[in-house]
């Protein structure tokens, strides 16, 4: 039997069912059996794998979803990781983002106001409420980061900054010159299904899925994001809904 740490947190529309009958579905030729025992602190959702193809099971599970480091001895500097960001509305100077390290203590990391200006701003001035708004570094939004400090276990976080990943694909985001909605707490299905009911089919080109509960409405040319927040708001009632517009972005960076 293994437990572990899935590189997905357990919030608004999360279902307990659903996940385990889409790993079901993922072991359908395992001799495995699997089980969502719940979640660990900061809301990680923690499963449990029995069988035969167990150790099989586990390596596809962390190419597939992704498991959580768990332990700081598994975190090195310049390490590449995913996590979530947290408490971004209390931040003012850092954006702080949960990387799934709760061992020997829960070690998160920063992001400073000034590195996210030379990433995302062209160095400009902005506010950090003001970068968290143009690019939805919301509370659970999922962000690639890359540790840049040394890593002392004794510190309640380490220094990082926007990893290759993550800079990519802002830059894909906004040389399409398209809107996106970032839907933050809700399945696929549900966000599907919630554009499906609108009748916003013809305004959307595609759903980009981003993690379990995350995702970005792709809109059309001529289709802004923010319009469509009254439209589908009411069918995703759990979810957090917030727009990406490159133009806003490149009016407030001077590109």
């Amino acid at each position: 039997m293994t437990t572990v740490a899935l590189l997905e947190k357990a919030y608004g529309s999360f279902s307990q069912r659903n996940l385990e009958t889409m790993l079901e579905s993922l072991y359908r030729d395992l001799k495995v059996r699997v089980k969502v025992q719940g979640k660990t602190t900061r809301d990680w959702i923690q499963i449990e794998l029995t069988g035969e193809d167990e150790s099989v099971g586990l390596k596809l599970l962390e190419k597939e979803i992704g498991l959580t480091p768990t332990s700081a001895d598994d975190v090195r500097r310049f390490s590449a990781l995913r996590g979530n960001v947290l408490e971004a509305d209390k931040s003012t100077t850092q954006l702080r983002v949960d990387i799934g390290v709760f061992a020997p203590r829960v070690c998160d990391v920063v992001i400073p106001l000034q590195r996210l200006r030379a990433q995302l701003a062209d160095g400009r001035s902005l506010s950090l409420q003001s970068v968290i708004k143009m690019f939805c570094l919301y509370d659970y939004a999922p962000l690639h980061i890359k540790i840049v400090s040394d890593l002392n276990i004794e510190r309640s976080f380490w220094e990082a900054e926007l990893s290759e990943a993550q800079l990519s694909r802002f830059s894909d985001w906004l040389r399409s010159n398209l809107d996106r909605l970032i839907v933050l707490g809700a399945s696929r299905k549900e966000v599907e299904g919630a554009v499906e009911r609108a009748g916003h089919f013809r305004d959307v080109v595609k759903i980009e899925t981003l993690g379990l509960l995350e995702h970005a409405i792709l809109c059309k040319l001529g289709t802004d994001a923010v319009g469509l927040v009254p439209k589908l708001g009411p069918y995703l009632r759990r979810a957090f809904l917030a727009p990406f517009s490159p133009r806003r972005i490149k009016e407030a960076v001077g590109w």
